[in-house]
């Protein structure tokens, strides 16, 4: 039995189908049907590359790629990428909605947050919709959610 194979099957066993099937997954007939399957990188602008770059890599982000002088800075967040580009406006961003990012221990992150000197929006809450999270803004005024389901 191939890797891939044995993946696919334990996937099976370990999620329902009505957990992963979605609509759009539907067999359609149509060989040009395409579903939506991740988000492989969100990018962020910033007027101060460095002042941004010391944030995210002082809360344990690990940057994969560029730097402060560099036209673009990625971080590895799980398989995906978070990424910062300059801007030249000067000013801080405008608020645009958030970036939800999932940690495997929410309460120990904004401690992590305090830490640095980071202060949060919001302290660590158990949701309505079965997260734990909180909410921080980074130095160019992007909101940022760290959050975790609750079992």
């Amino acid at each position: 039995m191939s890797a891939a194979l044995a993946r696919k099957q334990t996937q099976r066993r370990h999620t329902s189908t009505s957990d992963t099937t979605m609509p759009s997954d539907q067999p359609t007939g149509d060989k040009s049907a395409v579903t939506i399957e991740s988000i492989s990188a969100v990018t962020l602008s910033t007027p101060d590359m460095r002042a941004s770059i010391g944030f995210y890599t002082s809360l344990g982000f690990e940057k994969i790629y560029g730097g402060e002088d560099e036209p673009l800075t990625s971080f590895q967040v799980g398989r995906g990428f978070l990424n910062l580009m300059p801007t030249d406006d000067g000013g801080r961003s405008t608020t645009w909605g958030r970036v939800i990012i999932y940690v495997s221990n929410v309460d120990a992150m904004f401690e992590r947050c305090l830490a640095n000197g980071w202060k949060p929006s919001t302290k660590p809450a158990d949701a309505p919709w079965g997260e734990r999270y909180f909410h921080i803004s980074d130095p160019a005024g992007h909101e940022i959610s760290f959050a975790r389901p609750i079992n």
